[in-house]
């Protein structure tokens, strides 16, 4: 019987545009990954609880031109939103639905609305047209229940020295951010190699 795969937790923000350069990223890597066997659980936080960056704020500056840059150097083309969007009731719903098929495909309809089509993921009619495309009650955007799980998925990243997005833990070593897909290959290939070591001995 074959051992199950390394579980990575990426901590992510549907808000922040790093995040979404990072999961094309990742979709180039799938191959590898499935080679290292390590599979990914994206879990979604609401950043603003961690930094202290509100939720509105106009992203501009060096901030935007970094981010940018970023997304530029990896390939990725991005229409960056001009103001920092309202991510909680995407999350929401992406923490009700972990663990199901229909998680990646809501990430994908999310940052694609966010992130391509220019969309305010933070606007609730917006939030009801997205998880109708995919038959997704959007009613777990907006209950507290709900909404808590996103505060108490943000409490466990900022305990795990979470401090941006995206961050890939590898065991209870943060990555943060996201680079060239050479880069993100060797850190994970040397964190497998490394973890299944130790279980051997």
């Amino acid at each position: 019987m074959l051992p199950p795969p390394l579980q990575v937790r990426v901590y992510f923000d549907f808000a922040s545009t790093l995040s979404y350069v990072a999961h094309h990223a990742m979709e180039r890597l799938g191959a590898d990954l499935v080679v290292l066997e390590i599979a990914l659980d994206w879990r979604p936080i609401d950043l603003t609880r961690i930094t202290g960056w509100p939720r509105g704020a106009v992203v501009t500056g060096p901030r935007r031109d970094k981010v940018e840059r970023v997304a530029a150097a990896l390939g990725v083309p991005v229409s960056m939103p001009a103001r920092w969007l309202d991510s909680r009731p995407a999350s929401a719903i992406a923490l009700a639905l972990a663990g199901t098929p229909q998680e990646p495909a809501w990430r994908e309809q999310v940052w694609r609305a966010a992130f391509e089509a220019g969309c305010d993921i933070g606007d609730a009619a917006e939030i009801r047209r997205l998880a109708a495309a995919i038959g997704v009650d959007a009613s777990a955007g907006t209950s507290p229940e709900a909404l808590a799980r996103v505060d108490a998925e943000t409490r466990t990243a900022y305990e795990a020295q979470v401090n941006g997005v995206p961050t890939f833990m590898l065991g209870r070593w943060p990555l943060s951010g996201i680079q060239e897909d050479d880069t993100m290959r060797a850190h994970f290939a040397r964190w497998a190699r490394k973890e299944r070591g130790m279980a051997v001995q």
